[in-house]
């Protein structure tokens, strides 16, 4: 089930978390070569994907909403 980023967070780690629409979290890692994602290293690419929507396998097995 495709859900929109509505916003993101840092978990302890320091790696960028995506909140969905639907209350799940999920991670947007930039780890080349396997993960292409240099937008979420700043904030102005993380703003240009708000709205972008990510497969929620969460939502698929109905998983309970995160807690950020």
């Amino acid at each position: 089930m495709r859900q929109a980023i509505v916003g993101y967070h840092q978990d302890d780690e320091g790696h960028w978390v995506a909140e969905l629409a639907c209350g799940h979290n999920q991670h947007v890692r930039h780890q080349p070569p396997w993960i292409e994602r240099p937008w979420v290293m700043t904030e102005t690419g993380r703003n240009t994907r708000l709205g972008l929507e990510l497969e929620c396998l969460k939502c698929e097995r109905g998983e309970p909403r995160d807690n950020p």
